[in-house]
Parts: structure tokens; sequence; C-alpha cells
């Protein structure tokens, strides 16, 4: 039975601790000033919090729709062996990104009600014109067609076709690990087993521009399958990264200083979170005060929360 808690449970994930290097304000936001401002009785802040929270953007819109896309063609394709044609499946992520304007532009009402069901981005939302800028749709189709023709050549989805040599074990859950009292979230894009050379397979898509982020993140979905599955040795997992707007595919030879740097990073940031708390024993936070701003006030007007902060 859901249990309405007074404050959200003190969990991990690398996208959280990279919002409270980015911004403290914008950590305190996200994860609890709007906390329970999906219930119907909440306090109005945590209510307003919440729906600026579910604002997303054109890129990240995009991320998300093509990661779902993605999945979907890969799922049909492993039940039925049907590979998607490239024109459809571009159609048809163009569609969804036709859908989220029409959310933000003309179900404005419907979205404030209900965020977690409708699309608001927030070229729109802090627009006076409910135009999205010229220059970004443009970059959207461009990267749309690559991404596209770059996943269905990818080398992981040409090992995919090999069905047996490969066994799909999971893709796009939402799964955590424990350590000590904390969990640990992960979403892994993809795993499964190389039947040839027996080894599992972890990979993460990228429709945006390589990081030096990306091998931490890949260590960390390899500490957590390595405790899941008891896999015996490093050497039995391949970290892979697909980097579909440039269409190159990176593998990484993982070490145990991979998992000992993710693991190290996970005690520093949990450190400075529980700084931020009143009583670590509820995770009460301390007050709204402080979480000190970014102070880069540029960076301010991409955030979600910019009307918070400015009014």
């Amino acid at each position: 039975m859901f249990e309405i808690k007074h404050y959200p449970e003190l969990s991990w994930s690398l996208s959280r601790h990279k919002t409270m290097l980015e911004c403290p304000r914008k950590y305190a936001y996200d994860y609890y000033i709007s906390h329970n401002g999906w219930l119907r009785d909440a306090l109005s802040l945590a209510k307003h919090t919440y729906r600026l929270k579910k604002i997303t953007n054109l890129e990240m819109l995009f991320g998300s729709i093509v990661h779902d896309k993605m999945y979907q063609a890969i799922q049909s394709y492993l039940h039925n062996g049907e590979i998607p044609i490239e024109e459809t499946l571009i159609d048809d992520i163009r569609h969804h990104l036709n859908q989220g304007f029409v959310d933000s532009t003309k179900k404005e009402n419907l979205w404030f009600h209900r965020p977690k069901h409708y699309t608001m981005m927030h070229e729109i939302y802090y627009s006076q014109d409910n135009q999205l800028p010229k220059e970004k749709v443009a970059k959207i189709n461009e990267r749309l067609h690559s991404v596209v023709h770059h996943f269905l050549n990818s080398r992981t989805f040409q090992e995919l076709q090999n069905q047996n040599q490969m066994e799909f074990i999971e893709a796009e859950q939402f799964r955590y690990m424990m350590v000590g009292d904390i969990k640990i979230f992960v979403v892994m894009d993809l795993v499964y087993r190389n039947l040839h050379n027996h080894k599992w397979v972890i990979i993460d898509w990228k429709t945006g521009k390589k990081s030096e982020e990306d091998r931490n993140q890949l260590a960390l979905y390899a500490l957590y399958l390595k405790q899941k599955f008891n896999i015996p040795s490093l050497d039995d997992i391949v970290i892979r990264n697909e980097y579909l707007l440039e269409g190159t595919c990176q593998e990484y030879t993982l070490e145990s200083q991979d998992l000992a740097n993710v693991q190290n990073l996970f005690n520093m940031s949990i450190q400075e979170m529980l700084n931020y708390l009143d009583d670590t024993t509820q995770n009460q936070p301390k007050p709204l005060e402080a979480f000190p701003m970014q102070p880069e006030e540029w960076k301010c007007s991409r955030c979600n929360y910019y009307e918070l902060c400015f009014g």
C-alpha cells in the first residue's frame, strides 16, 4: 500500500549527484520542495514546484522519445523479427515531438492539473509567443535523421539481429541496488549476453555529444550488474557507448579502479547530501535558504525553476 511520507526517502543516482553540483537550490526544488506535489491536498508551493519539475525542453524531449522508440524497435524485433523502416521510425518520432508541441501550446490547462501526463516545453512555458526557436527546430530535425540512421546501423543493433548468439536480459528498467541503507538507482538502456564469448554487454545510447562522465555511468551500471547476477569477474562485462549523433561506438575494458572511482564518488556525494539535512534519520532538509543558488546567473534562464528564484 502506498504510504504518504512527510519527507522523501534519501536515495542516490548520478543525475541527482549532478543536479546537486550544478545548483543546490535546484537540487532542493527537485528532491524536497516538490515532494508530495502530486497530491490533491498538497501545499500550493509543493504543487507548483512539482509542476515546474515536470517541464522538459526540446533536446530532452527528443532524447526521451528516441530512447522510447529504440526500446520499442528492439522489443518488436526480438518478438517478431521486424526491422523498422528508417523513414517510418523518423515519422513516428516526429509525430511525438509534434504532440509535445501541441500539449505545450494548446493543452496548458490539462498540463497544469496533470503535469505527469502532458508535455510542457521550457521554450514554450517561458516564452510569450508559443513558438519554438527556429534554430533549435532545425538542429533537432538534422539530429533526427542522423540518430535514426546510426541506430539502425549501429554495432549493437546488428548484434541483436544474430539472436542465436545473444540472450536479451533487460532494457530501460528502473532498478536499484543497496549500499548500506541507501538505494542507488540505475536505468540501463540495454543489457544482453553474448553467447559466443559469454560476455555480459551493457549498452548506453547517447543522442548528444560525448562526455567525460560516460565511462563512470557505465561503470556504475557494471557495479549493479555484477552485484545482481553474482558475476565473478569484471572481465566478463563489456561496457559500450553508442554515440548515435556521430555514428560511433566506444567500448571500455573495466578495471577494479573504475568501480572504486564510482564508489568513492558515491561516498563523497552522499556526505555532501547529508550536509543539507537537519535530520538525517527522516531525510528532513534544511531551510531552502541553506541551498545556495547557481552563482552563474546566465545559466538560470534555462532552469525550470527560474520563476521561483527570480519571480
